[in-house]
């Protein structure tokens, strides 16, 4: 069955079928959560909170949509509601500190250096660059289905894209630069 008919069921009641759903995303959301919040416990309730919403507003989703899109689209609200509570301004040394949870163990040291600058890059872009990078780069998708995501244009999102990688190559650079 497609995701589609899978949340129409869902949706007319046979919450039972939700399970399925679980196991296609939670993985893919909690990666995209958890890279987005930079910390993996956060972005573990995060997940949980997606699929509890999924079920509260199981009745707004719509037949003629795609259920990726939308379960990312509730997932961005999770985390914008988040974010919005913390009501705090992110440390960069901080959050730093906390990606070191997301670097691999490599036995090249240099290897674990770049892994480290391009995630330290990563959290020196704003809130939508690294939404969208994270969609797009770790997430594998196509901008066509984060377009519909965002609703907006694919062309829109190529050029964030296009300039959130600049950004981010900038970053990178200037970051070996100090080392």
């Amino acid at each position: 069955m497609t995701d589609e008919a899978i949340m129409e069921a869902v949706k007319n009641g046979k919450l039972e079928q939700a399970a399925v759903l679980f196991e296609r995303y939670h993985l893919r959301l909690y990666n995209f959560l958890a890279r987005l919040a930079m910390d993996k416990e956060v972005g573990e309730d995060l997940t949980q909170n997606v699929f509890l919403r999924m079920l509260k507003y199981r009745h707004t989703y719509k037949e003629s949509m795609r259920f990726q899109s939308w379960i990312y689209q509730l997932a961005r609200n999770v985390f914008s509601d988040h974010y919005q509570s913390m009501k705090r301004s992110m440390n960069s040394k901080t959050d730093v500190e906390r990606l070191a949870d997301f670097i691999p163990d490599e036995d090249s040291r240099a290897e674990e250096e770049r892994e480290a600058r391009l995630h330290q890059s990563l959290s020196l872009l704003s809130e939508e660059q690294r939404e969208l990078l994270v969609l797009t780069r770790f997430q594998h998708m196509k901008y066509e289905e984060v377009a519909e995501i965002l609703n907006t244009t694919v062309a829109n999102i190529k050029v964030k894209v296009h300039r959130a990688m600049i950004k981010l190559k900038e970053h990178y650079f200037q970051l070996e630069a100090y080392d």
